[in-house]
């Protein structure tokens, strides 16, 4: 929430700025801690982490700017109440994908990389869905745009969208290939990013 918009306030304004901080070093520091890929692994990305975190960034960006650009389609009732419900969507999507990525444990690395005799996670959120640390993601970018207040940056959440099936194409068609068979089952009794859904 901006100053000037529908119901902002100075708490709510410090509030998306603290949150929005936290996700941005959180997701510094993983980058920076992770931007080698072990030496028994095998690159398979084909770029496409480049493409993702252009994607997240420029989404936040462009939600961001679209709000301050729309100011006629900002969200004027009960517009506490929807950025709070922003806020807790960024919050537990941050927690979603932090948890997810403690479980996967070493088998995690920002580039799709796969390693010889790699096992298929399946506990904690790996038991329902595949991507459990995308669905932490796009829960936190649709954070962002819901505590915009505005309809118009809700739209930037297609280029998010766009990001994260390039990822997720990649990434799964590698993980099929190398893990073979246990992988392509775990990909029939699964779901991508929601449980029985999608």
């Amino acid at each position: 929430m901006f100053p000037g918009q529908p119901g902002a306030t100075t708490t709510s304004v410090v509030a998306f700025w603290v949150v929005f901080y936290v996700w941005l070093g959180s997701e510094w520091w993983l980058g920076y801690r992770l931007h080698r890929i072990p030496s028994d692994a095998t690159n398979r990305d084909a770029g496409s982490k480049w493409w993702l975190i252009a994607s997240v960034w420029v989404t936040a960006a462009a939600g961001i700017g679209l709000a301050l650009a729309f100011p006629g389609a900002a969200i004027t009732k009960g517009p506490i109440e929807v950025f709070v419900v922003g806020l807790v969507l960024m919050v537990a999507g941050m927690a979603l994908r932090w948890y997810s990525i403690r479980v996967l444990g070493a088998s995690f690395t920002m580039d799709i990389a796969t390693r010889p005799g790699q096992l298929v996670v399946q506990s904690g959120p790996y038991a329902r869905i595949r991507h459990p640390s995308y669905t932490g993601g796009l829960m936190t970018l649709l954070g962002v745009l819901v505590c915009c207040v505005n309809f118009a940056s809700l739209a930037a959440l297609a280029l998010a969208l766009a990001g994260y099936t390039l990822r997720i194409r990649v990434e799964e068609r590698a993980l099929a290939s190398e893990l073979g068979l246990p992988y392509c089952d775990y990909m029939r009794r699964t779901k991508r990013l929601i449980p029985f859904l999608i």
